[in-house]
């Protein structure tokens, strides 16, 4: 009998992907649920696709649309909810054990805790989950006998470095987080950059927002965050090289100078397909890797005097409060204005130092705080970029 899976943020990049390797093996999986945030016609679609018992949209206001479409498209009998708590609700529903958690931003908090607490397969590409929810979310995932599996493909790499090694080995590691660089590597300033400039990625085809985190290196500091709680590694060993090849997904340095790296082509469906095979290693179907194809990979130290906001994230990590859950808000908030073109892409670093300097809390102890935390740093932030003033 094949496996249900439910897919939440089905309609992004990770959900789509997910959707392509689970129906290359209809006799291993079928899609019991699916989740996607405001965009009707791209859920549509998906149902269609995989025609699965349960649908959600996030976005309450649209749930009589989203109905009246799947009846159109002669999906009928899907049974359709809507809203945040529809989403969490699907992340703990007794009817499937793996949850692959897409959900983009802190919305995909809720839903981690969510399938955690219900002991699911949490298979997890919602780096903000464990960025704000930190060592609450991994006692929750161990006292609730869930299995938790990174699909972000540094951190699936940093995974399948460390399988096998024992505890000694891995407490005289050090993590090698890898990243492209983005868009914007070799530059001497950050100024005058466009919207367009920042969304072209030179590998990725990703949303909006991870775009442009990318180019700022968010993205990345927020990967070393998740890395942290993730495998249990202080920030100390955890190292940042920019390899803009994209081809090592990162690597672990073992104590005795031995370094294992995870090689492969820019396909999501590779972590994917390997976390919902593990521990047995299931084909994604990716384009095969030529290293004679390839030449030459090349790794550099990252700049942090023009890509301010990795080395903000290593400083709001080592203070162990609720600064990586300010650090994530404000970037959301500013990220959402330089996107509306009311900000410059320079001043999202300056927005986020500004609500880090401005508020410090302890770590929240439970969903709600964190959850409180982060609308006060939202509302605050908004507030903050309404009476600033940048050149756009």
């Amino acid at each position: 009998m094949s496996q249900p899976v439910t897919i939440l943020g089905a309609t992004g990049s990770i959900g789509l992907s997910t959707l392509d390797v689970v129906g290359r093996y209809p006799d291993r999986f079928h899609v019991h649920a699916v989740a996607g945030g405001s965009r009707i016609a791209e859920l549509v679609d998906v149902c269609r696709r995989a025609h699965p018992k349960k649908a959600v949209i996030a976005d309450e206001s649209k749930y009589a649309e989203l109905k009246t479409a799947l009846v159109e498209a002669g999906l009928g009998d899907i049974d359709v909810h809507a809203g945040q708590a529809a989403v969490a609700a699907l992340a703990e529903d007794p009817d499937t054990q793996t949850v692959v958690q897409a959900v983009v931003g802190a919305a995909g908090v809720a839903p981690t805790f969510a399938a955690a607490r219900a002991g699911k397969r949490l298979l997890l590409a919602n780096k903000e989950s464990v960025v704000c929810g930190g060592g609450l979310l991994m006692r929750t995932v161990r006292d609730c006998g869930a299995e938790l599996l990174p699909v972000d493909s540094e951190h699936n790499a940093i995974f399948q470095c460390l399988s096998g090694a024992s505890p000694k080995s891995r407490a005289g590691a050090r993590i090698l987080l890898t990243a492209s660089g983005g868009p914007f590597r070799g530059r001497k300033d950050l100024k005058g950059i466009t919207v367009e400039q920042a969304l072209a990625h030179p590998r990725w085809n990703m949303g909006r927002k991870i775009s442009i985190d990318s180019a700022t290196l968010m993205n990345k500091g927020l990967e070393v965050i998740e890395a942290r709680w993730l495998f249990d590694f202080e920030p100390s060993r955890i190292q940042v090289v920019v390899h803009p090849e994209s081809i090592v997904h990162s690597a672990v340095e073992f104590e005795d100078g031995a370094v294992i790296a995870q090689l492969g082509s820019a396909d999501m469906r590779t972590p994917i397909a390997y976390s919902l095979g593990w521990p047995e290693r299931l084909d994604g179907h990716a384009r095969r890797l030529s290293l004679t194809e390839i030449g030459r990979l090349t790794f550099e130290e990252p700049d942090t005097n023009i890509f301010p906001l990795l080395r903000i994230a290593y400083e709001a990590l080592e203070k162990g409060d609720g600064s990586t859950i300010v650090l994530n808000a404000a970037n959301e908030i500013a990220v959402e204005a330089f996107l509306a073109r009311r900000i410059p892409f320079d001043a999202i670093s300056k927005v986020i130092q500004d609500m880090l300097a401005r508020i410090s809390e302890p770590f929240p102890q439970s969903v709600e705080e964190i959850l409180a935390l982060d609308a006060r740093v939202r509302e605050e932030t908004r507030r903050r970029l309404e009476n600033a003033s940048f050149e756009v």
